[in-house]
């Protein structure tokens, strides 16, 4: 029987405490500082937990009365002094002292390092906007001295009655206290900080086990600055795949559950490989969803119906009577698979991880229709929202994996409403079973059919080439009235050059601020086909066009906010780009609005008026932009006069361009 000890301050720590309950032979001590801990760990029957703070005496009167093969470090890369203490209450009571070690993560480029708490509290003193304290409760004290501390500051705690006294003894209100149990993923925290609209988001760099990399992401997403207490420099030690296989090669422990994912394709058996049928064969356990479970051959296997990463990872660290899982999963595991998400539970848990390809419906599909595919463009619409129109108006060849809403038929009538009737529709249906079967027609032929829930569709056609260049003619956009007569509309000419100086990418977040018609929106939205697009109007005669607009040329993601700016910009996702064409006498506030929600989104705004380009001339500087450009573009046009053509000069526009706005810079509030 070998007897380990861990100090287990961290999530690896108790992961690992997990891990050595499920060897065979193995006595654990887990130490920890709090019964909050102790709750997240399951009990077992050769587990010893010992809770509380201990001094450097305690600490070595409990090693010296027990015997431990090996005591491990797993304390919070923080905690400076105990990791100390544990060390040399180890050197005291000649036990072998093994200190686990946190991978370090990558920060913003833009993050402010501060030593401790006190210099993160006189930085965000003299740094004025909304506070995000993910630090604990421990040092709310601390922070309580910073300027409009009970207005800026909100604090996310554990929810234990400690934690909720030392901030309402630090001065907190409870509308700013979260008390919520981690841990956190990216889009939690993206909520948070948006909810209290923080500028500043203070956390330690815990790693990527202990939060970090999840709130640096939403930090950036949420334009909040993150303020970073330094690391103490950590002793040496070993990361935790390491401790792993240090032990299981020193103690003879079958360190870790090997687990084989496979892709079986469609789900019959005959599409099944020679691997993974031989993968089953070998396992004591399968996993998979029950379709793909009654394909498998091995009935003196143990089966597990699931499909949930976190609930396929969980199992199988719950079943240590189990050696060896094989998780079978329908298609090909590289082909939009639950796969993606569960291998790294598996190899955060310390599994011995392998995968199998499989057939994938793409390539079954086009192998019963005789095709390659090579140049096929693939999405997912199965129980995902989605669109179909952009990406066949944009391909040649489309394989679409179907499934709830976004059924065959309902599909083929999405497009068949866009003008896409006439495109040539293949759909599989149960393929790799008995009955499968392979519809092919147009769009608008099959789109009142109804079809399998297990199918999938090819979509083709050779007779859709649209232009890829801004710049749409005017006539192709509807115009009407509006308050002043007729809806404003940015011409043909001055539109190709703003959208040029936006440098648009395909994943952006667009803003359009007096979007009127909505010539420039629409664009964007065709330019930005994976992005999104906020268009801004005040005006309801416009709003309508915009309606109308989006609807001409099917920009599903052109989103209308009616309403005046800079308030309706409030509640919008921060931009990475950003269009004014007309700001209603709110320019100042509107740039405000931008570069608090993204300092490096990048503007195009167009002037007509000289007083409108004085307005922005001295936004240029007072706001400190990195990057300024100004365009004097002056557009004329032919008309005919009897027999004649003669030019006609248009208004002359001004198109400023400016993105990188400075720290520090001069900030208006209107």
């Amino acid at each position: 029987m070998y007897s380990f000890c861990v100090f287990a301050g961290t999530t690896e720590g108790r992961e690992l405490a997990e891990f050595l309950c499920w060897r065979e032979n193995v006595s654990i001590t887990v130490c920890l500082a709090t019964e909050y801990g102790e709750s997240l760990l399951a009990p077992a029957e050769n587990l010893t937990v010992r809770t509380g703070r201990m001094t450097r005496a305690e600490m070595s009167e409990l090693l010296e009365s027990t015997p431990f093969e090996l005591v491990i470090d797993a304390t919070h890369p923080y905690a400076a002094e105990v990791t100390e203490n544990i060390a040399a209450a180890c050197a005291g009571a000649g036990r072998e002292y093994m200190r686990l070690l946190r991978e370090d993560s990558k920060v913003p480029k833009d993050t402010v390092f501060v030593p401790d708490a006190a210099g993160a509290a006189d930085f965000l003193d003299s740094h004025p906007g909304n506070i995000l304290l993910t630090t604990g409760s421990k040092d709310l004290e601390i922070y309580s001295g910073i300027a409009g501390f009970s207005e800026r500051v909100w604090a996310r705690v554990l929810p234990m009655e400690a934690s909720l006294e030392s901030c309402r003894s630090a001065g907190l209100p409870p509308s700013h206290i979260i008390a919520m149990q981690g841990p956190f993923h990216e889009e939690m925290n993206l909520a948070t900080l948006r909810a209290v609209r923080a500028r500043y988001l203070v956390t330690k760099e815990s790693g990527a086990a202990g939060g970090f990399d999840a709130k640096a992401a939403a930090a950036q997403k949420a334009a909040a600055a993150l303020v970073v207490i330094g690391r103490p420099e950590q002793r040496e030690g070993y990361r935790f795949e390491e401790i792993l296989a240090l032990i299981g090669t020193r103690f003879g422990l079958n360190a870790r559950p090997e687990v084989t994912v496979a892709g079986i394709g469609p789900g019959g058996q005959g599409g099944i490989t020679v691997e993974a049928a031989s993968a089953i064969d070998a396992a004591d356990c399968l996993i998979g969803a029950r379709r793909m479970l009654e394909a498998c051959g091995n009935p003196r296997a143990g089966r597990y119906a699931a499909v949930a990463p976190e609930e396929i990872a969980g199992y199988i660290s719950a079943h240590p009577e189990y050696r060896r899982f094989a998780v079978v999963m329908s298609g090909d595991t590289g082909f939009f698979s639950g796969a993606k998400k569960l291998l790294p539970l598996l190899r955060r848990s310390g599994c011995k991880v392998k995968v199998l390809p499989g057939l994938s419906s793409l390539s079954c599909l086009c192998a019963r229709l005789g095709c390659s595919y090579e140049d096929v463009v693939c999405v997912s619409l199965h129980g995902r929202t989605g669109d179909i129109v952009p990406p066949v108006r944009s391909n040649r060849r489309v394989f679409a994996l179907t499934g709830g809403e976004n059924s065959p038929g309902e599909l083929c009538r999405r497009l068949t409403e866009a003008r896409l009737g006439w495109v040539q529709v293949h759909i599989g249906q149960r393929l790799g079973y008995g009955d499968e079967q392979v519809v092919s027609g147009t769009a608008s032929e099959l789109s009142s059919g109804s079809y399998d829930s297990l199918s999938a569709m090819l979509i083709e056609h050779d007779g859709l080439d649209l232009p890829v260049t801004p710049g749409w003619p005017d006539s192709a956009f509807q115009r009407g009235g509006g308050e002043n007569g007729v809806v404003p509309m940015t011409k043909s000419e001055v539109r190709s050059v703003c959208l040029s100086k936006l440098r648009l990418t395909q994943r952006a977040v667009c803003w359009d601020v007096g979007a009127g018609t909505g010539s420039v929106a629409v664009e964007m939205a065709l330019l930005a086909k994976d992005g999104s697009v906020w268009a801004v109007e005040r005006d309801a005669d416009a709003v309508e066009l915009l309606r109308q607009n989006r609807e001409r040329f099917f920009a599903e993601n052109l989103h209308i906010i009616p309403g005046s700016s800079p308030a309706a910009c409030e509640g919008l996702p921060p931009p990475t780009h950003v269009f004014i064409g007309g700001s209603g006498g709110g320019l100042r506030r509107i740039l405000e609005v931008i570069l608090q929600k993204n300092p490096d989104a990048r503007i195009v705004a167009t002037a007509v008026t000289l007083e409108s380009v004085g307005e922005l001339t001295t936004c240029l500087r007072e706001f400190g932009f990195s990057e300024t450009e100004t365009v004097s573009l002056t557009v004329a046009r032919d008309r005919k006069a009897g027999p004649y053509h003669l030019m006609t000069g248009q208004n002359p526009v001004y198109i400023f361009t400016m993105s990188g706005a400075k720290a520090g810079a001069r900030k208006y509030v209107v």
